[in-house]
């Protein structure tokens, strides 16, 4: 299993039937593939529409139709849309239960750096500073390390996308919580020992007497 489908399988087991979700650009909008068909979360893309649906067939994508990356997607029968005011007035106003967002960075106390590099361009913020301070709970999904550098980091070096700390990270190696401004290992993934994850992470972290094995 690839490293991208780990971390949204493992994701999509944090959602719960009734829950209003925005799904960020790149490995989050995976999420949505592994919700088990049981429950009934309504997916919100950030730029007006509520209960958004599968990528649509070739030839039946709809120019007005997008999620916030500009990549064509579908709306499920009784799909409510609306304009980028209203979008972000819903997330503002607390409404958003829960939004998965990627990361570049994210430090031992869970602040994250997602929304850019400084010296490359960047099309603009976005809505990852409004989500991460807004919608109830803030998971970041992104790979362990990159470039042979863990993103995982002690003090973030990249300019923070807010000031309010995540929830959860999953990468593809661990599942990571923030209890009382901590990174904390609550998981670690199937075939990864607890050691090779303390090897590969530049933040130091809590190691609990037991640490669980993700359920993916």
């Amino acid at each position: 299993m690839d490293a991208q489908t780990i971390i949204a399988r493992r994701v999509a087991k944090e959602l719960h039937s009734g829950d209003l979700v925005n799904l960020g650009i790149g490995i989050p909008t995976l999420v949505a593939n592994y919700v088990s068909a049981d429950l009934k979360v309504f997916f919100q893309s950030e730029n007006g529409l509520i209960g958004t649906g599968p990528i649509p067939e070739q030839g039946m994508a709809h120019p007005l139709l997008t999620d916030a990356g500009g990549r064509p997607i579908s709306a499920l029968p009784g799909a409510s849309t609306f304009d980028s005011a209203m979008s972000f007035g819903l997330i503002r106003g607390g409404h958003v239960d829960v939004t998965v967002l990627g990361g570049l960075q994210v430090d031992a106390h869970g602040h994250l750096a997602n929304w850019m590099i400084p010296g490359k361009m960047v099309p603009g913020m976005g809505g990852a500073m409004d989500l991460v301070s807004g919608a109830k709970r803030v998971i970041v999904a992104m790979q362990h390390a990159a470039k042979g550098k863990s993103k995982i980091v002690r003090k973030c070096n990249l300019p923070l996308t807010a000031a309010r700390p995540v929830n959860m990270v999953v990468t593809d190696m661990a599942v990571i919580v923030f209890p009382d401004g901590k990174a904390t290992l609550l998981e670690t993934a199937p075939g990864v020992s607890v050691s090779e994850i303390i090897a590969v992470t530049d933040a130091e972290l809590v190691i609990p007497d037991d640490v669980g094995e993700m359920q993916i």
